[in-house]
């Protein structure tokens, strides 16, 4: 995904972004280095060394940093990514129970019912044409359990004052 066109809105006090077709906003507060009163942001392009993938901010007194458009999709909640990620996230693992299984190849092929190439699809984690129905026939056939949980958003104020650690942390965690 690339960007398109970026502005920072001082009033709104975000980033107006176009990503394919979409228009996205990504808030300063989320940033790392944060602009205030005295120290406003000077720039803000896409980076086309980040295949322009990302962009760039510029603060007065010099300090930049980058945002990664997975960034402006994680806070935007865009559900291709995080349907990409979850296929993702299912693929590694599926890659994972396939090493430490006994199962051959034709086996896996033939409970599935597919062709080994269908089958390597599946596999590859830089494809996302393959549906999640898919991915969990796989992992069962894999001998494993795929629990899908869906629980009330909590206010980071909550998860701080419990002690967990907010989504967006784990991410950055797992993603940096």
């Amino acid at each position: 995904m690339k960007i398109k066109k970026i502005v920072a809105n001082n009033r709104k006090k975000a980033f107006e972004l176009d990503i394919d077709g979409k228009h996205l906003v990504f808030p300063y507060a989320n940033l790392r280095l944060k602009p205030d009163t005295n120290n406003r942001i000077a720039e803000a392009k896409a980076d086309p060394e980040l295949g322009n993938e990302a962009f760039t901010y510029k603060l007065e007194n010099g300090d930049e940093d980058s945002i990664h458009v997975d960034q402006v999709l994680e806070y935007n909640k865009a559900p291709n990514y995080l349907r990409d990620m979850l296929l993702y996230n299912l693929t590694i693992e599926a890659q994972k129970r396939l090493k430490v299984g006994n199962l051959s190849t034709r086996e896996i092929t033939r409970r599935l019912g597919t062709s080994a190439s269908q089958f390597y699809r599946l596999l590859d984690q830089t494809n996302y044409k393959k549906s999640i129905d898919q991915m969990i026939s796989l992992l069962s056939i894999l001998s494993c359990n795929v629990d899908l949980v869906v629980s009330s958003k909590k206010s980071n104020k909550q998860q701080r004052h419990k002690g967990e650690v907010s989504r967006a942390q784990k991410n950055k965690l797992i993603y940096a």
